[in-house]
């Protein structure tokens, strides 16, 4: 008797050992980050579905940080294709209804329908992409985020520079017609601060760069795209980039036989003897953020902003096929300059408008509807991007840059 007391002690004990251990390690991950655990649901809500590279890369982060976290399909709730209309509040809704306690939507005009929910259901987190007003409607469930792109395009921009310059150096073109064709969406400063970024990129390692941009009015149009890259081809434009959401421009660049830098993804498997490298914003850290905060019971940041240093800004694989020889030892070390604060992309020193030196300049960064200028952002000699809020505000088009 006294034997099996005593080995029932035992097991007891390593029973209660081993629950307490579970216990006091469920939130945890293996590095010992939280895990969001049972009390986390996310819904995301897509402006397109997979068939969009932009829709695509939030799908791909959400599911790499379900894995981490170790969120179960139940946990995980997307919906796809829903326009920038009433029918991303109804989206909402139904996400709500389903249980979802943080939502988050990822395009720009889903915000004043995101707003809307928020003010409607107090009791669940939302969360947007790209958009201007959290930091000013102070809403306590409503929360903005972004990243610093500019910095992943800027390098993308270096490898596009490094290109121009063996196709000078090889006699495949002349200096002066270092001419880079750009698809961008709208006129918009993400846009605008986006190609301006991947320009001076370029123009870092190709001083004679130029740039054409045409702009399709639509995030996501295949069609639209690869007629906007081809006509900026047969304009003399020698490399192409993008600020647009399909795979138009890299099929295009592929058949014209045109190096092309992509956005959100790889478009290696589409543009194998093309595609040079992308540059993207890797959402899945702001995923965990966000259902960590859930799981912990603490605050959102109101207006989040990403950076490269915290691993949302990256660049997709180098296609060494491609590439120029020395491009990944050169993005290195721009990189590491980018980190250690050394390298300011929109510094003042390299561009200029209309031949002159901005020193002073006021952006919009609280909106209004008559979008009034309203904060300096220049000092210390750079443009201060994504630092007064998340949302790029840069929308001068500079000396080199034609939209056509």
């Amino acid at each position: 008797m006294k034997k099996f007391v005593k080995v029932l002690a035992i097991v007891l004990a390593v029973a209660l050992v081993a629950t307490l251990a579970a216990c006091g390690n469920k939130d945890k991950d293996a590095d010992g980050g939280n895990k969001a655990g049972n009390s986390v649901k996310i819904g995301l809500i897509c402006l397109h579905d997979e068939n969009s590279t932009y829709d695509a890369n939030f799908i791909n982060a959400l599911k790499a940080a379900q894995q981490e976290l170790d969120l179960t399909d139940d946990q995980v709730l997307i919906k796809t294709n829903i326009p920038e209309s009433d029918a991303c509040y109804t989206a909402a809704e139904e996400l709500v209804e389903a249980g979802c306690n943080v939502i988050f939507a990822d395009s720009f005009g889903h915000e004043t329908y995101i707003l809307q929910a928020a003010k409607d259901f107090p009791e669940v987190q939302f969360c947007h992409a790209t958009g201007t007003m959290a930091h000013t409607e102070n809403i306590a469930n409503f929360h903005n985020a972004f990243a610093n792109i500019y910095e992943g395009r800027f390098l993308a921009g270096v490898a596009a520079g490094m290109k121009l310059n063996e196709m000078i150096e090889s006699g495949k073109i002349s200096e002066e017609k270092a001419v880079i064709g750009y698809v961008g969406a709208f006129p918009y400063a993400e846009v605008k601060s986006g190609y301006t970024s991947f320009f001076l990129g370029a123009r870092s390692v190709c001083e004679t760069a130029t740039m054409k941009v045409a702009y399709t009015n639509s995030w996501f149009d295949i069609a639209l795209e690869r007629e906007a890259a081809l006509n900026l081809i047969n304009n003399g434009c020698v490399l192409i980039s993008q600020h647009a959401d399909s795979e138009g421009a890299p099929k295009a660049c592929e058949e014209k036989g045109v190096p092309n830098v992509a956005y959100n993804i790889s478009t290696i498997s589409m543009g194998p003897n093309t595609a040079l490298i992308s540059s993207k914003i890797n959402w899945a850290p702001y995923f965990k953020l966000i259902c960590n905060a859930i799981a912990n019971g603490e605050e959102i940041p109101t207006d989040y902003c990403g950076t490269i240093k915290d691993g949302m800004v990256e660049l997709t694989e180098l296609n060494e096929k491609v590439a120029a020889e020395g491009t990944k030892e050169k993005i290195d070390a721009v990189k590491a300059d980018l980190e250690a604060g050394k390298l300011h992309v929109f510094s003042t020193d390299a561009f200029a408008v209309k031949g002159e030196k901005l020193t002073t300049y006021k952006a919009d960064v609280n909106t209004d509807e008559a979008f009034t200028p309203d904060t300096e952002v220049i000092s210390d000699g750079y443009f201060h991007e994504s630092e007064y809020r998340s949302a790029p505000y840069f929308d001068i088009l500079i000396d080199g840059i034609t939209e056509m």
